[in-house]
């Protein structure tokens, strides 16, 4: 055998070898899950996962500072970081905000998997026609999928959070402009008549029982909004990240999560179906019709998708790290607070990334 085909083999051999061609273990470990009654979870230690000990105290002064009450990382479904700060613990509710958008996003999905409801189907099929102030012409057109993606085409101005039919007046046919707006809401009703049951009702056993979630549905100003502790928030962050399944236990269909999951229409490139998408090359925010340039989170991988809430409320997934992060807590900039995305988001992307990179 030549020299140089023995020289050959022995430098496969140590690439085949070498540690850091194995130091990502996050891709091969076994997704975890806990189980749906107790305390019990499993844990990761930063130096299993070879991430870097000395940037995790500034991540946490950081948070702190920025009026968090809880933060959370889990890795393959393991927790790596669970702290709580500022009076709150493991057994304090707190209010998602809008991102429980993503909640009812979900349970649209498991109610069209059910045959209970289509998207594409108009909304009036359901609960009936002057639900909106509109024309009947115009109020059909707006179908389920419209309220998922934000483009039902009633006004957003001044009309954000009031979805009584006086409120839900026309600026554009549907489909054709994308605007943040509350409206989204009647798809609990659209569920609630077409399944015969309550929504609360509904989402318990479809969604909350199933994963081992707490948490309940409260009034809050002009919405009906999601309270749970911090765990039951990364609970359904886990199931997202395994594509609508809990264990090998099919929640969501994968077919409705891919979709949710990717751009949802041709306006906002940065949205689904009421989860936000980083990586696009443009984007949208919340009461305004600009048009940004790039990725929503520049500091963020850009596979991630999010479920934004009012006063930085935030689960972000990333499938490319099996990482899910979780934060809960007052705004964290109370002079000019958020409905949806801030700056927090890129400062915190990146102080999570001094981690690992």
């Amino acid at each position: 055998m030549s020299k140089i085909l023995l020289s050959l083999i022995s430098l496969l051999l140590f690439i085949n070898c070498s540690p850091e061609s194995n130091s990502d273990t996050t891709t091969t470990e076994n997704l975890y899950f806990p189980p749906t009654t107790g305390s019990n979870w499993e844990t990761k230690s930063i130096s299993d996962l070879e991430w870097k000990q000395e940037a995790v105290q500034p991540l946490l002064d950081y948070l702190e500072l920025k009026n968090t009450k809880s933060f959370m990382i889990l890795v393959n479904g393991r927790i790596v970081l669970e702290n709580y700060f500022n009076g709150h613990s493991a057994t304090t509710n707190w209010y998602w905000a809008s991102a429980g958008k993503t909640l009812t996003a979900t349970l649209t999905g498991i109610a069209e998997q059910e045959g209970y409801i289509n998207i594409n189907n108009k909304v009036s099929d359901y609960i009936g026609t002057g639900w909106t102030s509109e024309t009947v012409a115009k109020e059909n057109l707006i179908t389920s999928k419209h309220l998922l993606t934000m483009t039902s085409g009633i006004e957003d101005i001044a009309n954000g959070d009031d979805v009584a039919p006086s409120s839900l007046t026309y600026k554009a046919d549907a489909g054709t402009r994308w605007a943040y707006h509350n409206v989204y809401v009647k798809l609990q009703d659209v569920i609630a008549q077409a399944t015969g049951q309550s929504w609360n009702n509904y989402f318990n056993s479809k969604l909350r029982d199933k994963i081992g979630m707490n948490g309940t549905w409260l009034p809050l100003d002009n919405n009906i909004v999601y309270f749970s502790n911090t765990r039951s928030m990364a609970r359904f962050g886990l199931l997202m990240l395994n594509k609508g399944k809990w264990k090998d236990n099919t929640v969501l269909n994968e077919s409705f999560f891919n979709a949710a999951t990717s751009t949802s229409q041709n306006i906002n490139l940065g949205y689904g179906y009421l989860w936000w998408l980083n990586g696009k090359s443009s984007y949208h925010l919340p009461q305004t019709q600009l048009q940004f340039s790039g990725s929503i989170i520049p500091n963020g991988p850009n596979d991630m998708f999010m479920a934004l809430g009012k006063n930085d409320q935030k689960i972000y997934v990333i499938p490319s790290k099996k990482m899910v992060v979780i934060r809960m807590g007052e705004a964290a900039n109370t002079v000019n607070p958020s409905f949806a995305l801030s700056g927090f988001d890129n400062e915190l992307w990146q102080k999570i990334n001094a981690l690992y990179e």
